[in-house]
């Protein structure tokens, strides 16, 4: 029989997942305690004997790489500190039982040991993991050696700069010039540039779309299908094709039209 309290107590279903034992899909709203439980779970492994330059954390973020490795930090330099009565309590907390001989001495020791790690824990993004696994195995990469990831600013720059090379070049193209004429008549002056932000950013997903279709032609023409209208048809025939009295119910529309006339509410009458 399950002891209903012991499965509400968060303390145990915390302790539970933070056993590096068990392998542990951890999924809870925010500020439950995740970073708490990731953070246990790395004491625990130390405590246990695991070496600092064995374990790897990975998260999304640079802020919460930096949360979990500063949690860890100010954990091991409070064991170092603490008196005996006191690390005692921290120890049985994390662990669920009484720390032994062995294990208290080395929970005084570790923050040493972590200390000495060169570059500390490697508690970083996974963007900066795979970057470091790409700077190790430049070769196998296909990436020069001694490469530089881009910022994001920088980034942006550089894309701001290209858009505007493009856009220069429509004076001399006339392909790029009859295309932005075309794009013209459908983006507003104040969403070209985030039509193009759009573009900039799915560019790869946009770029599979053409090569699996075989071009801009037959990608338009899958899109067609895919949305059920013809070459032919344009804005004017769909909006045409949507107030036709045989599908469109104007008599609704004249009832709802008269209603707002006679609303009180100071949006009513302008809608209606």
């Amino acid at each position: 029989m399950v002891d209903t309290e012991d499965v509400l107590n968060p303390d145990l279903r915390q302790r539970e997942a933070a056993d590096p034992e068990k392998c542990v899909w951890l999924a809870a709203s925010a500020g439950s305690g995740k970073t708490k439980v990731l953070t246990d779970r790395v004491l625990t492994l130390l405590l246990g004997g695991a070496l600092p330059n064995r374990i790897l954390c990975l998260t999304f973020t640079k802020a919460a790489a930096a949360e979990m490795a500063n949690r860890v930090t100010e954990r091991l330099a409070a064991w170092t500190v603490a008196d005996p009565g006191t690390l005692d309590g921290l120890l049985s907390t994390l662990l669920g039982r009484v720390p032994g001989p062995g294990e208290i001495i080395r929970a005084r020791r570790l923050f040493a040991e972590v200390l000495d790690v060169p570059g500390g824990l490697k508690i970083q993004t996974i963007h900066s993991f795979c970057e470091s696994l790409i700077a190790r195995f430049p070769f196998e990469s296909g990436i020069p050696p001694h490469f530089e990831v881009m910022d994001e600013r920088t980034a942006a720059e550089l894309m701001i700069r290209s858009r505007d090379r493009v856009l220069a070049a429509a004076n001399s193209d006339d392909k790029l010039a009859d295309s932005l004429s075309v794009l013209s008549r459908f983006v507003q002056e104040d969403r070209f540039a985030d039509l193009i932000s759009v573009l900039q950013r799915d560019r790869g997903q946009l770029q599979r779309a053409l090569d699996d279709s075989g071009g801009i032609g037959p990608t338009a023409d899958a899109m067609r299908r895919v949305l059920g209208v013809s070459e032919k048809e344009t804005v004017e025939t769909v909006r045409a094709e949507a107030v036709d009295a045989a599908v469109f119910d104007s008599t609704a529309l004249k009832q709802a039209a008269k209603a707002l006339l006679q609303g009180t509410a100071k949006t009513d009458q302008p809608r209606g």
